[in-house]
């Protein structure tokens, strides 16, 4: 019986890189085109999320989404979602009701074919190096200053000890809401880590549930006050968390 479960895990987890790799390729050309400028950006969003849809739907996976509050399309949001799972960036693409950028590591950009674009398309950033740091401060004010959303995962990187269940939180995100006077939109992602996590020989096909939590206006705030945001939207989304494990 354990050999028939790792057999399935083996294909399962190939048939993920498969598809992540396969579909891209195919449309190569056009996402040359569509990632060349910033003008096309809302083109290749609508890929994305295409793409994002489809490997979730092959994989079994089903996003269940409830919203306590509606983005305006008319307006600029940060989102803020936690981070537990390489599949968190398609079940964003596919919740998401306006273009957003991610704002994403370093790290990704090495996988092959899915880095090159990650790194044409989103802001990039080297966590050991400070001058990286600042740059991603001027290149999300100029996506915001465009009329893009922005999307950080606060804690930055997906904790390496699953049994924890939220990392401390990083500034970046909070100070750019202050600075451009747009609402912190928290997130809870309460089944990517069960569904399909880090470790190899772990997962299953089933839903997906994306809470999308009041949002928290900026509007009065100031520099001084990114580290009380922080803990704000850091308390929502653990103790949301915490509830949930203990139903």
């Amino acid at each position: 019986m354990k050999i028939l479960k790792y057999i399935f895990y083996i294909f399962w987890r190939c048939w993920f890189y498969g598809w992540v790799l396969f579909t891209i390729i195919p449309i190569f050309p056009v996402l040359l085109i569509v990632t060349s400028s910033d003008k096309l950006y809302p083109a290749f969003f609508k890929i994305a999320q295409a793409w994002a849809n489809t490997i979730l739907f092959v994989m079994g996976f089903k996003v269940d989404l409830f919203e306590e509050e509606i983005v305006d399309n008319t307006k600029s949001y940060m989102f803020c979602p936690n981070h537990t799972s390489m599949i968190d960036i398609m079940v964003m693409l596919s919740v998401a009701r306006n273009p957003f950028v991610f704002v994403g590591k370093k790290e990704l950009t090495r996988i092959p074919v899915f880095g090159f674009f990650y790194k044409r398309t989103c802001i990039i950033v080297d966590r050991g190096n400070s001058k990286s740091r600042l740059a991603v401060f001027e290149a999300a004010r100029k996506r915001l200053s465009n009329g893009l959303d922005v999307c950080i995962f606060p804690e930055g990187l997906v904790p390496e000890d699953e049994s924890v269940v939220l990392s401390e939180f990083k500034n970046g995100a909070f100070r750019l809401a202050i600075e451009h006077k747009i609402p912190i939109v928290p997130m809870t992602f309460y089944d990517c880590k069960k569904r399909f996590s880090y470790t190899f020989f772990s997962g299953k096909p089933g839903k997906l549930r994306v809470k999308v939590h009041r949002f928290l206006s900026t509007n009065e705030l100031t520099l001084k006050n990114s580290d009380a945001l922080k803990k704000q939207t850091y308390n929502l989304i653990y103790n949301e968390l915490v509830n949930d494990l203990k139903i």
